[in-house]
């Protein structure tokens, strides 16, 4: 991994960022093909930009803070448009807000004990993707006709798997915390045992 800032992963990742407004505008005055353009690119630009980080050895710091960070920032302006659209209802929101709110509990505690945030877990990556495809085809589904039916039901299916993974990964990284913390704490107790007679 390196501190490179210009590499083609972080780009992409530039651009979800600087997408991110624009989608919630869109959605905000209905104009929900052009949303619906800039969601999908930002789902497939998430998949592509790891995948040229591997391909073209650009893994960087940064692009390890931009990528879930864009992805936070689309699943936060989806819900807050989705909501103000009564597209979903608002404990739905609340519920993938509050895992956000949780999960600076152990992230504090990482920092506490000097330990740089956890890698992406594939249980959080994969509950992400859920969430990324479930908006789009939630949007799909506020239109009449039978493809909107259908992305109805598959929008919530992948809503519901993406919100139950969402916490799961959150229990994980709970789990994973907790052993860094207790292995740092039997380590300090080691060092400042006396050795025995």
């Amino acid at each position: 991994m390196n501190d490179r800032l210009w590499t083609w992963p972080n780009a992409l990742s530039f651009a979800r960022l600087i997408g991110v407004p624009v989608f919630l505008w869109l959605v905000l005055v209905k104009e929900d093909w052009w949303a619906l353009g800039i969601l999908v690119f930002a789902g497939l630009s998430d998949w592509l930009d790891g995948k040229l980080a591997r391909m073209l050895d650009q893994t960087s710091e940064l692009g390890t803070l931009l990528d879930p960070a864009a992805d936070r920032l689309y699943i936060f302006a989806t819900l807050i448009g989705l909501v103000v659209r009564d597209v979903v209802p608002l404990w739905v929101a609340l519920l993938l807000v509050a895992r956000e709110v949780y999960m600076a509990v152990p992230l504090s505690i990482l920092r506490r004990h000097d330990y740089a945030a956890l890698p992406v877990h594939f249980v959080g990556k994969t509950a992400t993707l859920c969430l990324l495809y479930a908006f789009p085809l939630l949007f799909l589904g506020v239109h009449t006709g039978t493809y909107a039916t259908v992305a109805k039901v598959f929008g919530w299916a992948f809503a519901i798997w993406g919100t139950g993974l969402y916490w799961w990964a959150a229990v994980l990284y709970t789990v994973q915390v907790r052993r860094l913390v207790q292995a740092d704490r039997t380590s300090g107790e080691l060092k400042g045992a006396e050795p025995r007679p």
